[in-house]
């Protein structure tokens, strides 16, 4: 298992939607509905993410300090703040640990598809 400092022992490999989470998160801010249809759209709509499951791994993410909670405008309807999240330095770091884990296993499987056709 790659080890990312403080990511602690089950950061990674990242399931798909927590990879996807974070890279969500990687433009900037969002609150946990836009959250939910850009992962939607990220994964061509393979990854639909209820509110529990979304609002789950923000709770683990937000543990692991992979991600923060920031200040934001008020809901319209409520008037209560709406809850925002952004990427940590550190889930930026274990994103593009990720991102390279998985840029070797496919390099990986290239270089064997490539024997085999050979």
């Amino acid at each position: 298992m790659i080890n990312v400092r403080n990511a602690g022992p089950r950061a990674l490999p990242l399931r798909e939607p927590t990879f996807l989470v974070l890279v969500s998160l990687a433009v900037g801010k969002k609150h946990g509905y836009a959250i939910m249809k850009d992962v939607e759209q990220l994964s061509s709509g393979r990854v639909k993410l209820s509110t529990g499951t979304l609002y789950g791994a923000l709770g683990r993410l937000l543990d692991q300090g992979l991600i923060e909670r920031v200040p934001t405008e008020e809901d319209e309807d409520t008037g209560r703040p709406r809850k925002a999240y952004v990427l940590t330095r550190h889930g930026r770091r274990v994103l593009e640990t990720e991102m390279t884990r998985m840029q070797s296993l496919v390099a990986t499987a290239r270089l064997r598809l490539a024997e085999e056709d050979a």
